[in-house]
């Protein structure tokens, strides 16, 4: 797995950002049964930035906390079949991996919301993109009974890697 982490911002967090990306994303590939090494891209901002990119990509002119780009257009949720249609629109020429998609991440709202949660900004960090690589594999959350799905699959890898609510920054 190739992950790109770019942080456009001047706040560093007390973890290593690439390394927890890395984890998080590989158990949520592993749990979606992703049979192929897999490149994404990981942006950190800041609410304005996230509000900007919100506003170009999606017309929603306000901050968010995430934003997912899916490259895959899938039918059936991490039915990774659909690449092998027209592998030149989904792999990386020169390494032969799958290119899944990218994820925007704002930090003013990482540190924001785990305070407000009560835990630490390493598990806020770990969720979003715990729930973004969901996305990129064809997840969404616009029914009750999807966001279930998302909430359940999210607990599950994150409580397997040990980043619980009770989990410190590091």
């Amino acid at each position: 797995m190739t992950i790109y982490v770019e942080n456009e911002t001047d706040f560093t967090f007390p973890f290593d950002t690439k390394e927890l990306c890395s984890r998080v994303a590989e158990a949520v590939l592993d749990a979606e049964g992703c049979p192929y090494e897999t490149e994404i891209n990981v942006l950190i901002t800041d609410n304005e930035g996230i509000r900007l990119y919100n506003k170009e990509y999606r017309n929603i002119d306000r901050e968010t906390d995430v934003l997912s780009f899916p490259n895959i257009p899938f039918e059936t949720e991490a039915d990774f079949s659909i690449v092998e249609e027209n592998c030149s629109d989904y792999f990386q020429p020169d390494s032969g991996e799958l290119i899944l998609g990218d994820i925007i991440l704002s930090v003013d709202r990482i540190c924001s919301q785990a305070e407000s949660y009560g835990h630490s900004r390493k598990r806020e960090f770990a969720f979003l993109v715990a729930h973004s690589m969901l996305h990129l594999c064809g997840y969404d959350h616009e029914t009750p009974e999807e966001a279930a799905v998302m909430e359940q699959k999210q607990e599950t890898i994150l409580s397997a890697l040990g980043l619980t609510r009770d989990c410190l920054d590091e």
